[in-house]
């Protein structure tokens, strides 16, 4: 069996980003970028005042003030100066307006008193030669706006415009087929069927739909398939032009565990089959027909943690991003807990901060099929394999679930 870190690498090796597509500009946030960008402009593209005041010479008042110049022409945002300014003279000028030849300095409106419409008294000086925003201190003519690989937020999609981007290449989202099986699974138009005991909900089908969604990738559901090798056939063989084949259940070895057997004869070729790891030993990961399969464990706890582990980095980097993994960040535990397995442990937690640390309690019993113990945790606690009893006050590394800070290589 492989680790889970060595599981999760095999798995990214076999995935690569998708195809690059063309998109409007505001359709692209949260996107990859496929393309580094480049500023065809500098920005600011001209000289500008970055107050509400008065150019000014910086001869005429560095050392004279108070001093009263003359106001030969107003200058609004959007509007460009008409005139020179000559010795004692000013332009009354708006933030953002392009800076009068003659000029050097903008004197803030707050250090001056109008005279009249044609006169400014010029109360002080150390505004002389400050308040310009120099052409192309925010932004170069040809140089990078935003790096190939960065995940587009608003920032950068107001730097793009700014540049007059409006269509952006990204990376495609990942198409993702789901697929749940078991023949006492139901969907939700059998409700009456899993109120009367009947049938068992399909959790997996909406948790792996949401967290593919969640991460980033385009879900396609495939159902729920019954425990038939002609069902599961069909379902799979019906898939098309998608870039990754997620399953829950029926990778076990029990009489009924077909998926196994049924990528196979589909020309899959199996890469690994179990992994050293608790909840989430019977993971299968193959590759048919050049898309990969992760075949995941079908108790819901299971199910959650595998595709934390293993499916959303391979979602992560088919968008195109250099950091598929979550970083572990150091907790400490508040309760002792004993991990009986000679497995990694991933235990389902809470964790809080406190004055720059991270404390953890835990989501109470961890079994695999308990699912609250998973709605209820914000966090997965790394336990290594070799320790059996973690005492109260421990440091244990932690995966935290909403947290944004990714990193290379997988951390477990």
């Amino acid at each position: 069996m492989l680790n889970p870190s060595e599981a999760a690498t095999a798995i990214l090796e076999s995935v690569s980003p998708g195809a690059i597509e063309q998109l409007p500009l505001l359709d692209s946030l949260g996107r990859v970028l496929a393309v580094d960008a480049h500023s065809p402009i500098d920005i600011p593209q001209r000289d500008n005042s970055a107050m509400d005041g008065y150019a000014v010479r910086s001869l005429d008042v560095k050392g004279r003030c108070p001093t009263e110049l003359r106001v030969i022409e107003h200058i609004a945002a959007g509007a460009f100066p008409q005139k020179t300014l000559g010795p004692g003279e000013c332009s009354r000028i708006f933030t953002g307006a392009p800076i009068p030849p003659g000029s050097d300095g903008v004197i803030r409106q707050e250090y001056t008193t109008s005279i009249s419409d044609t006169v400014v008294r010029i109360e002080q000086d150390s505004d002389a030669t400050g308040n310009i925003r120099r052409s192309g201190e925010d932004v170069a003519r040809d140089s990078l706006v935003v790096a190939k690989g960065t995940e587009l937020k608003p920032a950068h999609l107001g730097l793009l415009a700014s540049v007059a981007a409006s269509t952006i290449s990204v990376y495609r989202k990942p198409r993702v087929a789901v697929m749940t099986s078991g023949d006492e699974i139901a969907d939700l138009d059998e409700r009456e069927a899993i109120l009367d005991g009947s049938k068992i909900g399909s959790s997996n089908t909406y948790t792996l739909l949401s967290a593919v969604q969640l991460a980033g990738g385009f879900p396609v559901p495939l159902g729920i398939a019954k425990d038939d090798p002609v069902d599961i056939s069909r379902r799979v063989a019906g898939a098309s032009d998608v870039d990754l084949f997620v399953t829950s259940g029926g990778v076990s070895v029990g009489d009924h565990d077909h998926l196994r057997r049924v990528f196979e004869n589909l020309g899959c070729e199996q890469k690994f089959w179990r992994i050293k790891m608790r909840p989430g030993k019977p993971v299968a990961f193959g590759v048919l027909n050049d898309i990969p399969w992760i075949g995941l464990p079908g108790n819901p706890v299971s199910t959650m943690v595998t595709f934390e582990l293993l499916v959303r980095p391979a979602i992560r980097k088919m968008l195109g991003l250099s950091n598929p993994y979550r970083r572990p960040v150091p907790v400490r535990v508040e309760e002792a807990f004993k991990s009986n397995t000679s497995r990694k442990d991933f235990v389902r937690a809470v964790v809080r901060s406190s004055d720059g640390e991270f404390f953890a309690s835990l989501t109470g019993a961890q079994g695999s099929g308990i699912l609250t113990s998973m709605a209820k945790a914000n966090a997965l606690l790394i336990v290594p394999s070799d320790v059996k009893n973690v005492e109260a006050g421990e440091t244990l590394p932690a995966l935290l679930l909403d947290d944004t800070a990714h990193q290379a290589e997988a951390p477990y």
